[in-house]
């Protein structure tokens, strides 16, 4: 699809004991109390995806909110993923859009690749009335069987009353544009498959696949994983489709991958 530009845009920074996202690299979670005593913490960064097509602006995922150390102190998550307040560049999704010109109002279309704390939680600031919003259906359907303030990775704040528009399998979005259906992680968790004109295939697997090392082969998986047969699936199934596409794939919070990417507003992928 030509004139289509990809911005990868910065939505915060967490740090975290990384046996959350590779059971081989220790046998303790622990809290950032605990964090030196004796596996040395990780980043475990966050980001989303704009993509400007003929046919509009549609961003992926929404990272972290800015008052994460409220909304996720009832779960506990305040101490396992404190998020590090950004010293250089934006950091959050509001100001990486800010840095673009845009607002929430700007965006056409957002797709959310599953509802945890981490992906969903901006997710309400495109309430507009305007923006379509989309979901797996299985993700919608377990998301909302949720009763209290949150279940596992899921808080329901982050979502309750939105108008989710439900996809299910791998559907094409816009031309060049489409999502992967990779359950495992959750029950509905997407990839995005985003073919450009002049760099080709790039998927963007959420937590489809956390790490490089995740990923393998042969593939690892991690403690934050509803169902681990369908998770090593949707794994292989990405393999394929990147050794059939050439795809690069970009995982979900992979620290020393995202050192070398390129962030709005400095870089971007054509």
């Amino acid at each position: 699809m030509a004139d289509m530009k990809l911005h990868v845009l910065s939505t915060g920074v967490m740090e975290t004991d990384l046996t959350w996202l590779l059971l081989k690299g220790g046998r303790t979670i622990r809290d950032r109390h605990h964090k030196d005593d004796p596996v040395v913490w990780g980043k475990c960064p966050t980001h989303a995806v704009l993509i400007e097509h003929p046919e509009g602006r549609i961003l992926w995922d929404t990272g972290v909110p800015r008052d994460w150390e409220q909304r996720w102190a009832p779960t506990g998550f305040h101490d396992f993923f404190p998020v590090s307040e950004p010293t250089d560049g934006p950091g959050y999704l509001d100001s990486s859009l800010a840095e673009l010109e845009l607002t929430p109002d700007d965006i056409d279309v957002l797709i959310l690749s599953h509802l945890h704390f981490d992906h969903a939680a901006n997710a309400k600031t495109f309430q507009n009335g305007r923006t379509r919003i989309i979901a797996n259906s299985a993700e919608i359907e377990g998301a909302r069987a949720i009763t209290g303030y949150s279940a596992g990775a899921h808080i329901v704040s982050d979502y309750a009353g939105l108008d989710l528009e439900a996809v299910s399998g791998d559907t094409e979005i816009v031309p060049g544009v489409s999502v992967i259906e990779t359950p495992g992680h959750t029950w509905g968790t997407m990839s995005l498959q985003v073919d450009l004109p002049q760099e080709g295939t790039k998927i963007f697997t959420s937590d489809a696949v956390y790490l490089a090392d995740s990923y393998g082969p042969p593939a690892v998986g991690a403690a934050i994983v509803w169902d681990n047969l369908r998770w090593l699936e949707s794994v292989e199934k990405l393999r394929r489709i990147a050794d059939r596409t050439g795809a690069e794939l970009v995982f979900g919070h992979d620290a020393d991958q995202a050192e070398g990417l390129r962030y709005a507003p400095d870089g971007h992928y054509l």
